[in-house]
This record gives structure tokens, C-alpha cells and sequence, in this order.
């Protein structure tokens, strides 16, 4: 497995420490660990990641704080959509899609209501920041 960068790690470790909270810029806000595989190395990779509840659905910004390019774990599932999530203390399957106008809009302005360091995240960059949706995929079928 890859691992992610310092600053992730220590979110990461914080994170499964204490059943999903963190503390620092992240104290109070929804985050997530989200595992994907590599979209060109085919490796396990974890991100934490902001989220909110949408419905039976979690949702996911692919800010990268305004960066000009989309994080890598978006080109991930692009490739590999089958993602496992952690949420406090439980984890499972989803799989991730990405949201159409108008319904990406929505979600996005959703997310500034909770964060509003989003709105500014699109302020800073030129691209469209993808809005990712997180539907629990069913193993017991």
C-alpha cells in the first residue's frame, strides 16, 4: 500500500483514534477516509475528506483547496468507482458517481452552507470542482 503524505497520516491516525473526530482546522466538520485504488498503479490509497449527508447518499468536493488540477484520488475513481469509506467507526462499500448540472450546483452550495471555505475554493480556480456522490453498495445481496 502507498502511504499518504505526513499531514494525512497524522489525520488519518487521529481520525481512527477517536471514531472520526479530528481536531485542528478540521475540529466539528464531517470527514471521511476515503480508500481508493491507484487509477495507474492499481495500489490501495486513503484520503480524508470533507462529506456531508445528501438522502441515503454521502457527498464529496474534489477541491483540492482551488488547486488548478483535481486531486488524484478523483482520477482514481474515475477509473476504479467501487470505493470503500470510513465513517467514525463503521466502514463499508460505495460506489462513486459524479454529479450532473443542476444537481452538482446544489450539492456544492450545500457544502459551502457547512464549510464555507468551499466557496472560496472555487473562487480561486478556473475548472469545474467536481461534487462526488457515495451510494452504499449492498454486500449482503
Amino acid at each position: 500500500m502507498s502511504y499518504p503524505n505526513e499531514r494525512n497520516l497524522g489525520i488519518i491516525k487521529e481520525f481512527r483514534a477517536n471514531a472520526g473526530k479530528v481536531g485542528g482546522p478540521f475540529a466539528g466538520r464531517s470527514l471521511l477516509l476515503l480508500h481508493t485504488c491507484g487509477a495507474k498503479s492499481q495500489e490501495p490509497r486513503i484520503n480524508p475528506v470533507a462529506c456531508f449527508i445528501d438522502g441515503d447518499r454521502l457527498v464529496i468536493i474534489a477541491s483540492k483547496g482551488g488547486a488548478p488540477t483535481h486531486p488524484d484520488w478523483y482520477y482514481n475513481l474515475l477509473a476504479n468507482p467501487l470505493v470503500s469509506v470510513e465513517t467514525g467507526t463503521e466502514e463499508f462499500q460505495a460506489r462513486a458517481s459524479v454529479a450532473e448540472e443542476p444537481e452538482r450546483t446544489r450539492l456544492y452550495n450545500k457544502m459551502v452552507e457547512r464549510m464555507p471555505g468551499f466557496d472560496e475554493y472555487r473562487r480561486r480556480t478556473t475548472r469545474v470542482i467536481p461534487v462526488i456522490i457515495l451510494t452504499r453498495v449492498n454486500t449482503k445481496e
